[in-house]
C-alpha cells in the first residue's frame, strides 16, 4: 500500500474522503445507540426503560471508542506506506 500523496489539494480530499469510510459502521452504530440512550435515560419511563437507556449510551460510547482507534490505526499504517 503506497502512502497517500498529500503534496495536492485533491489529493488531500481524496485521503479525507477514503479516512472518512474508515469504521463508518461503527461510528453511526455508535453515534445511533448515544441517541437512543439518552431520549431512553431522560425520559419519564419505568426503571427498566432508563437502565437499558445507560447501557445503550455507554455502549454506544464504547462503540465510538473502538472506531476511534480503527481509523488512527489505519491512518498510522496507510501514512507509512505499510
Amino acid at each position: 500500500m503506497n502512502p497517500p500523496d498529500l503534496s495536492t489539494p485533491e489529493g488531500r480530499a481524496a485521503y479525507r474522503a477514503e479516512l472518512r469510510k474508515v469504521a463508518q459502521p461503527a461510528r453511526l452504530t455508535g453515534m445511533g445507540l448515544v441517541v437512543v440512550g439518552a431520549i431512553l435515560s431522560l425520559g419519564a419511563y419505568p426503571n427498566w426503560v432508563i437502565t437499558l437507556g445507560w447501557i445503550c449510551f455507554g455502549a454506544g460510547w464504547v462503540a465510538l471508542a473502538v472506531a476511534l482507534v480503527q481509523r488512527n490505526r489505519y491512518h498510522r499504517r496507510r501514512i507509512s506506506g505499510g
